[in-house]
């Protein structure tokens, strides 16, 4: 991920965690230009989340040239989830809670269907997305990825190149291969309390055991736990 390709640009779908900071550090050492995308959906955690993110790319745009503004797309799911635990209207996930618990349906279909059409808009060739190893849903295969390839490039007519380059790392191993990141900048919480991570949701869980196993320090300062 260190050769520099003066030719080519690069979207990144970007929330406020870990793999977004790692794959805005990562493509800017790849790409001459980095579209940062965010996808606004109306859920409990995004007003916190674009704090951090506005921080975030503030930090990085200091040090890069190549970092474009950030796109915000607008996608409220109020009418879609209504009632759901990500509107606030039920009990988030806690920290013992399985995957399958925190699945936002069609997320990354929404996610490609915008981005990949912001892509070819603007003939943007490359869109990352933050999948980790293990990611349990349909949504997160490579099958379903070259699936939206398809559909990008049918319905826009210029293909779009969906990557995901941490499909083969946990949390941890992100952490790990990203010293330089200052991860006090990211937030991953589905409940946050005063502007902080809440330390009890199943987000805040999966944040800390990713730092004790890439054996750094977690600099995250949490409400409860």
């Amino acid at each position: 991920m260190t050769v520099k390709n003066k030719d080519q640009a690069a979207a990144v779908l970007v929330s406020g965690g870990v793999e977004s900071a790692a794959m805005l550090s990562d493509a800017l050492k790849r790409f001459e230009r980095v579209y940062p995308v965010y996808i606004r959906k109306g859920f409990i955690w995004e007003t916190v989340e674009q704090v951090h993110l506005k921080r975030l790319l503030k930090s990085l745009a200091a040090e890069s040239e190549g970092l474009a503004p950030l796109s915000v797309l607008e996608a409220p799911m109020k009418p879609v989830y209504k009632p759901h635990w990500s509107l606030g209207v039920s009990r988030i996930p806690g920290a013992r809670a399985p995957d399958s618990e925190v699945y936002l349906p069609g997320r990354n279909l929404l996610f490609l269907s915008l981005a990949g059409l912001f892509c070819s808009l603007r003939r943007v060739p490359v869109l990352w997305i933050g999948v980790l190893k293990g990611n349990p849903f349909k949504d997160a295969r490579p099958a379903f990825f070259k699936g939206m390839e398809r559909l990008i490039r049918e319905a826009a007519g210029i293909p779009v190149k969906i990557e995901t380059p941490y499909s083969a790392l946990s949390k941890g191993q992100v952490i790990r291969k990203h010293p330089d990141i200052d991860w006090r900048m990211t937030f991953s919480c589905l409940n946050p309390v005063n502007h902080r991570h809440c330390g009890r949701c199943q987000k805040c869980a999966e944040r800390k055991t990713g730092f004790r196993a890439a054996a750094v320090i977690d600099p995250t300062i949490y409400s409860k736990g």
